[in-house]
């Protein structure tokens, strides 16, 4: 991929536990209205027909309002809806694989924990890389402990693939994290859980432009 497929501020990700009741469509309309330019679709209890409906569905959403639209982990469902890209863990699919399944059209991003990780991410043909949690996060259940800002230190310096910085990250931590180098950063529940989505990712906008 030539271009920077994390050209942007705030990379959301859907958690429909944590939408106040909202489903994921009305949440990413609200995304999308706020100006957000890379949505992630990461719902791992659902069951699969609902996920490929809503997908569907949120595909259409995206792609009409020039969107880039990543599904977490599910290889088959992000080719099933034309996904634009697909995110996956350190214990999924080796990425050669999932490369050969997607083609070179689809964005493949990885999440890394540690400068070895990162380094592997690049030697082994990662997209873009998720760079976490840098704050302890309980928004996923099999979450691995905070690795802290030092890593993202370490990321800005020696990674020259772009990343974004995911974990914990809240409004009253944002700031401290694109000082230390973060140009893209995901938030969850911070956003969806927010009683105005739009408002909400507006205030973050204001704090980085500071």
């Amino acid at each position: 991929m030539g271009k920077n497929v994390l050209d942007t501020d705030i990379y959301c990700i859907t958690a429909e536990e944590y939408s106040k009741g909202r489903d994921n469509i009305q949440v990413v309309k609200d995304m999308i209205e706020a100006g957000i330019k890379i949505i992630q679709y990461r719902e791992k209890e659902k069951k699969m027909l609902y996920k490929y409906n809503e997908c569907v569905e949120l595909r259409k959403m995206t792609k009409d309002a020039g969107v880039t639209f990543i599904i977490d982990d599910d290889i088959d469902l992000a080719l099933a809806v034309k996904a634009d890209g697909v995110h996956i863990g350190q214990e999924d699919m080796p990425i050669e694989r999932v490369r050969e399944i997607v083609g070179n059209d689809v964005i493949i991003g990885l999440s890394t924990h540690s400068p070895e990780q990162a380094l592997d991410a690049v030697k082994r043909g990662a997209d873009y890389i998720g760079v976490g949690p840098i704050f302890p996060t309980k928004t996923k259940k099999d979450v691995c402990d905070a690795v802290g800002l030092e890593y993202l230190d370490f990321v800005v310096k020696n990674i020259d693939i772009p990343f974004v910085a995911i974990g914990g990250i809240k409004e009253g931590n944002i700031k401290e994290v694109k000082k230390h180098g973060a140009k893209c950063m995901a938030l969850v529940t911070e956003i969806v859980g927010a009683d105005d989505i739009k408002g909400k990712i507006n205030k973050l906008r204001a704090i980085l432009k500071e």
